[in-house]
């Protein structure tokens, strides 16, 4: 893993005149720590990319401020980016002092295929995302990587105490804590039998469908039984008339 190096100006330029710097391809950045005072400085916009791309806040960077003697071990704090271009916008950098521990939230990440998972209806739950850790800042790593080839079985775990980290690491999470499970989707009875929605609706338009046919034929029947009364009724009535004659 290389080395993380980049170096530095201090800035006179504050406030919106910011902007002029990043056309020029300059990006500023804060500097602070510890019993050290902000102090504004600026960077090269590609070299700082470069960076931080590789550090992210967790991997330790070697600072050189013009002007200065030594170099000053620093994380990436804080970076903040434009949200359309995704450019660099403004870095922070945190100073650190080698031989005093510090506490950081490191990433968790999954590695590897769990056999466990090649049932069906599985699924991987992740407990946790991040570590609380407390180590010398040399020591830190980038992330915590978590082996889950070893979750062979359904409902195998893999817990906080699990964990084998680097010598000088300290862990204040709780021992117990769910790192990886693999479990089972459990579906109920009751919701397999449970019609959809969509089957619902068609049910009813279905019933309601047969009972507009149905109202339909009785009033077609009811219609031409009707007619045949009223036919029957006008030959009769015009018979008597002409018996009255």
């Amino acid at each position: 893993m290389r080395e993380l190096k980049i170096k530095a100006a201090k800035r006179d330029v504050l406030g919106k005149k910011t902007r002029f710097l990043r056309r020029q391809g300059v990006t500023p950045a804060h500097l602070f720590g510890h019993s050290l005072e902000s102090l504004a400085i600026q960077c090269d916009t590609n070299e700082l990319a470069d960076v931080v791309s590789h550090a992210g806040t967790t991997r330790l960077i070697s600072l050189q401020v013009e002007g200065d003697k030594d170099a000053k071990n620093v994380f990436v704090r804080e970076i903040q980016k434009d949200f359309l271009t995704r450019e660099l916008v403004h870095v922070d950098f945190f100073q650190v002092r080698k031989g005093v521990k510090l506490t950081m939230e490191i990433p968790i990440v999954l590695v590897g295929d769990a056999p466990a998972m090649k049932g069906k209806g599985r699924v991987m739950t992740h407990g946790l995302n991040y570590l609380a850790i407390e180590c010398l800042p040399e020591n830190v790593p980038p992330q915590i990587e978590v082996d889950v080839t070893v979750l062979k079985e359904l409902e195998d775990a893999i817990h906080v105490r699990d964990l084998k980290l680097g010598a000088g690491i300290a862990v204040h999470n709780d021992p117990s804590q769910l790192v990886a499970k693999v479990s089972e989707v459990i579906v109920k009875a009751e919701e397999l039998a449970k019609p959809t929605a969509a089957a619902e609706g068609a049910e009813a338009e279905g019933a309601e469908g047969a009972a507009a046919e149905g109202a339909e034929g009785a009033a077609a029947e009811g219609a031409e039984g009707g007619k045949a009364p009223e036919a029957g009724k006008a030959p009769a009535v015009e018979k008597k008339a002409s018996e009255k004659k």
